[in-house]
């Protein structure tokens, strides 16, 4: 499995499709043909530029934006759960690359701790149901 680092790789894939949704994560998946996204002030990206996946695999990205998770070591948390649920997923999808994108917040009420066990496999458990939602049928 590769991790998804730079910017263009993740606007590349938000770019694609959503292929599942839960109550709090998205999973964006993209080609591994596609070609950087244009900067918004309309200048095409160069065209000597190195291809943006240029290893043939299971591309996963993580994104778990400030406005949802305010707390570092929650981010964290989040990412990580993610990027251990993924591995276990990546021989049941195609090579692609894919982004797990954390679209509403965990309720604070709920979950007090910023990175608690209970937090942790909360996440766990809907990160497998995306994963499994989206897996293909064989």
């Amino acid at each position: 499995m590769q991790r998804l680092q730079t910017r263009p790789q993740f606007q590349a894939v938000l770019a694609g499709a959503i292929v599942a949704k839960t109550v709090h994560f998205a999973l964006h998946r993209n080609a591994l043909d596609a070609r950087a996204v244009p900067a918004p002030n309309g200048t095409p990206p160069h065209a000597d530029a190195p291809a943006l996946f240029p290893v043939q695999d299971f591309w996963m990205g993580a994104m778990v934006p400030k406005r949802w998770a305010k707390r570092a070591v929650t981010r964290n948390a989040i990412k990580r759960q993610i990027y251990t649920v993924s591995a276990d997923f990546q021989h049941q999808y195609p090579q692609a690359a894919y982004v797990v994108r954390l679209r509403r917040e965990f309720a604070r009420s709920e979950f007090v701790s910023a990175s608690s066990t209970r937090l942790k496999q909360s996440v766990r458990t809907e990160v497998q149901a995306l994963l499994q939602a989206a897996a293909p049928t064989s």
